[in-house]
């Protein structure tokens, strides 16, 4: 008894640990960005900073402004989300109550080796692809906010899909017979009472594919035209945040260098607010409901 005591303590000291190892690795990220990054953004000016419209560090002086790349950022995370998030919550609905079982063994692998691809993969998907057939049908350059929205929508599908469908299938299934009892069809059954029931998954679900599409860097440089301008139409080129950072990273120095890590502050920030109105969604919609 006193030796199984020792296990279960020492097991619990165990999970203990892990705990607080993801808490100290956000906790370092934090000190680090925020230690690296505030002192820039005091000498740049925070409004400068983040309503400046121009980009041009090798200039003398030298403008350090990222308001013109915070738009592409949420343009293109926009863009992927009003493609990927319709498609991927369709998807779990007909992985959990209409696939048949024969088709559900290769739908469902093939939709988890979405998340295994590389995201330089999918970038020479959408450059080799999608940038030509966006070049030859528009008669424009083809690298785009429109070619970045559409390849990050794919990638953001196997995360959308997985938790979705998991939501879904965590439903008690008598909501689905008691609503076929009532004389519900099928569909009806699925979309306006499994659906609701569960939201606060399907919602974990888009917030996770949110963060995954405005943290991409790799496939946004190849195919998203780079250019540092607030886009008009979806045809035009944008740089985001992340791939300002990676462009520039590996030639920076002094001030310039902390104004990238001031970038990733900025981003850092925008995932809180993300996260943190989305919790307040769910919050206010479980009390509603």
């Amino acid at each position: 008894m006193r030796l199984s005591n020792i296990k279960e303590r020492a097991m619990q000291g165990v999970f203990f640990l892990t705990a607080l190892a993801g808490i100290a690795a956000v906790v370092l990220i934090c000190i680090f960005l925020f230690y690296n990054g505030v002192p820039a953004m005091a000498e740049i000016g925070l409004f400068n900073f983040i309503g400046g419209t121009e980009w041009a560090p090798t200039n003398v002086p030298a403008s350090y402004g990222i308001f013109t790349m915070i738009i592409g950022s949420i343009y293109v995370t926009a863009g992927a989300v009003v493609i990927g998030v319709p498609i991927g919550i369709l998807t779990a609905v007909f992985l959990a109550r209409f696939c048949p079982k024969p088709l559900y063994k290769v739908i469902k692998p093939a939709t988890e080796l979405l998340a295994g691809i590389p995201s330089i993969v999918y970038g020479f998907f959408g450059l080799m692809v999608i940038v030509p057939f966006i070049r030859d049908n528009f008669d424009v350059d083809g690298s785009s906010l429109l070619a970045a929205s559409i390849v990050l929508g794919i990638m953001i599908l196997p995360t959308i899909i997985g938790v979705s469908e998991s939501a879904i299938r965590a439903v008690p299934e008598n909501y689905y017979e008691g609503a076929l009892a009532l004389g519900a069809t099928r569909e009806r059954s699925v979309f306006k009472t499994m659906l609701p029931a569960a939201k606060s998954g399907i919602l974990a679900g888009v917030v996770l594919g949110i963060g995954r599409a405005i943290g991409e860097t790799m496939a946004v440089i190849l195919i998203a035209g780079n250019q540092v301008q607030i886009p008009t139409s979806l045809t035009d080129g944008v740089r985001t945040l992340t791939a300002n950072i990676v462009l520039e990273m590996g030639y920076s120095t002094g001030l310039h260098r902390q104004a990238l890590i001031a970038t990733g502050v900025v981003l850092f920030v925008f995932i809180l607010i993300i996260t943190l109105s989305m919790q307040a969604i769910k919050s206010r919609s479980e009390k509603n409901g």
